[in-house]
């Protein structure tokens, strides 16, 4: 019987926990490592760093993390594979050869080119999103160490897959599972129980990153290593698989997977079983991005304390309005928004203020500059009573542009550089599919009318919420069979626009994907130009979800359930966390942990 193939992944994102490379090679038996640094902002990131070194363009922190732990890895016999090329695969591929040649070690090392597209006027970069088919080349012709540039996330495990097992481009239902473990794993720690709707049910102050064991059929067990924090369950694994999805066809270069095939089963403690994967054949086109400057960007948050705070917000709305017209430099565009975070007769003065925030964009650096600046600076001394800001105006910044399109998988010059120099093309998947939607499932029996009571979404459902670009999505997923005949038929789109009202007059889709109990709602245009125009309080709608599911509905009883209190709201927890100095805790019942901490320290008085 033919071993499975074990792929950790030891990064999510340009930032990520640095230790993670050496907790992954030590924690346990690997065959993979893997490392995703690539992002949409991330490619805006490294575009600027190229304008100022134009031998950079890499993701500079896994050169360190691997001039750390290069001996580790060849002692361990784990290959690496990473997408921290960036926009400069070969230039990353010269350093690692460095690094080993410093440390006296053979290290062979490929690496995937041929994403970089010509770039547009006016933009930073341009890149196609490749498949794994190069990766597979370049591990198949000895290399210890491939380095790609933008290659979909989920590549960074099919390549292996496909590699190990011998899987060619008709292999399309094994490619697809392999697909589907490489989402889970693609965001690290969001595996394990990071960002997860239920954490309160777990230990997962630090979670330990995930591992796919994948089998010949491309099935896998999503697990993670023996010993390490957080938690592999069936939520966390859904959670991630709704993640910055949109549809039941999740198109890639290599295989288009279908997600309403999925079956996850609990294989045992920290271990999740994907199996039934089916796949299709990819488009004919590659997805591509495109990012470039989009302007200037300056913001003001003034601080609205005690009473009167509506009023407050309209004076320095009109005074500021009156100061940029006598400075005759009106920026573009100018937005306000108002967060009532005051409380009355509240005890501290934070609590009893709000937060007006101001956001102004141009094309021209002084419109949001000094103009902005020092229109709030002026108004320090004659606006409303107990005027301050967050922190002194600075002089505006740059904000960045990403927009998504295709070009014809044919018309890429898709490329492994092996590890000998060799340069072998690779070429587009032969068979086509054109992407559509798939024809809606039939939903389930609704539950039989009875008493509903009113409660959070957040009791029945957990969700998770992303950007693609200028849209969202918002994955909500249930654990029971009654609570997902309940949200298949409540949470319409016209609910769901009622509930968020942010999103009613934007373009709402809803996907049903029955095998994960889950509802998948993608909101167009929500985010505007995309996260790193920062065009929203949260650019990357990463709480969406969590908003979603703090808003009051009608549940039916047999959907809602007992109600259960967070495990964190418990003496000994508080008691913890009392004494490593973390206020309050880590959930959504901080209000009545305060209830009971007070009428414990009442208590406690009265005993003296």
């Amino acid at each position: 019987m033919t071993e499975p193939l074990r792929i950790g992944n030891a990064s999510g994102f340009y930032g990520d926990r640095f230790d993670a490379v050496r907790e992954m090679l030590t924690g346990g038996p690997l065959d993979v490592l893997t490392g995703d640094y690539l992002a949409e902002l991330t490619m805006l990131i490294l575009g600027r760093g190229r304008l100022k070194d134009p031998r950079r363009g890499y993701a500079s922190t896994f050169l360190r993390q691997w001039e750390e732990n290069v001996h580790l890895a060849r002692e361990r016999g784990v290959r690496i594979v990473t997408n921290a090329g960036g926009l400069n695969p070969a230039g990353l591929a010269d350093a690692v050869r460095e690094v080993a040649e410093k440390a006296g070690l053979p290290v062979r090392v490929a690496h995937v080119e041929g994403d970089a597209l010509p770039v547009p006027d006016g933009c930073l970069t341009a890149n196609a999103y490749l498949g794994g088919a190069g990766i597979a080349a370049c591990l198949r012709a000895g290399a210890d160490v491939v380095v790609t540039g933008r290659v979909t996330d989920a590549a960074l495990v099919t390549g292996p897959a496909a590699a190990h097992f011998g899987w060619g481009p008709d292999d399309l239902d094994a490619l697809a599972g392999a697909v589907v473990a490489g989402h889970v794993l693609e965001c690290g720690t969001q595996a394990t129980g990071g960002n997860y709707a239920f954490f309160g049910e777990h230990d997962v102050r630090r979670p330990g990153f995930p591992l796919a064991e994948i089998h010949p059929d491309g099935s896998s067990v999503v697990t993670k290593h023996p010993g390490t924090g957080g938690v592999v369950d069936i939520g966390t694994v859904t959670a991630q698989l709704v993640y910055e999805t949109a549809g039941a066809r999740y198109a890639g270069p290599d295989v288009t997977a279908r997600l309403d095939t999925v079956t996850l089963t609990q294989d045992g403690p920290d271990r999740v079983r994907i199996d039934g994967v089916r796949g299709e054949a990819p488009p004919a086109t590659l997805k591509t991005g495109l990012t470039r400057l989009g302007g200037w960007r300056n913001e003001v948050v003034f601080v609205l304390t005690g009473l009167d705070v509506e009023a407050k917000a309209r004076l320095v709305k009109e005074q500021f309005a009156d100061a940029l017209d006598r400075a005759g430099r009106v920026p573009a565009e100018v937005r306000w928004e108002l967060a009532r975070t005051d409380r009355p007769d509240a005890p501290t003065e934070e609590t009893a203020s709000a937060l007006l925030r101001l956001v102004v964009r141009d094309q021209d650096a002084e419109a949001v500059g000094r103009a902005v600046s020092g229109a709030a600076v002026e108004l320090a001394l004659g606006s409303y009573p107990g005027f301050h800001v967050t922190a002194p105006p600075g002089k505006g910044a740059p904000y960045g542009v990403f927009e998504a399109g295709t070009v014809p998988a044919d018309e890429v010059a898709h490329t492994a550089v092996l590890p000998d120099g060799r340069r072998e093309r690779v070429p587009a998947a032969r068979r086509h599919r054109e992407l559509s939607p798939v024809d809606p499932p039939p939903l389930p029996a609704p539950l039989p009318a009875g008493a509903t009571r009113t409660v959070p979404l957040g009791l029945v459902a957990g969700a998770r919420s992303g950007d693609k670009g200028g849209d969202a999505n918002v994955g909500v997923w249930v654990r029971t069979d009654d609570a997902w005949r309940w949200l298949a038929h409540e949470l319409t789109v016209e609910r769901f626009t009622e509930l968020l009202p942010e999103t009613a007059p934007l373009t709402v889709e809803r996907h049903v994907l029955p095998n994960l109990r889950a509802l998948n709602f993608v909101v167009r245009g929500l985010l505007g130009e995309g996260v790193a125009a920062q065009a929203r309080f949260d650019p990357q709608a990463k709480a969406l979800g969590e908003w979603l599911r703090s808003r009051h509905l009608p549940v039916a009883g047999g959907a809602a359930g007992p109600h259960r209190r967070c495990p964190y709201d418990r003496p000994a927890h508080r008691a913890r966390h009392r004494r490593t100095r973390v206020r309050g805790p880590p959930c959504g019942h901080a209000g009545q942990t305060g209830r009971a901490e007070r009428r414990a320290r009442q208590g406690s008085r009265r005993g003296r």
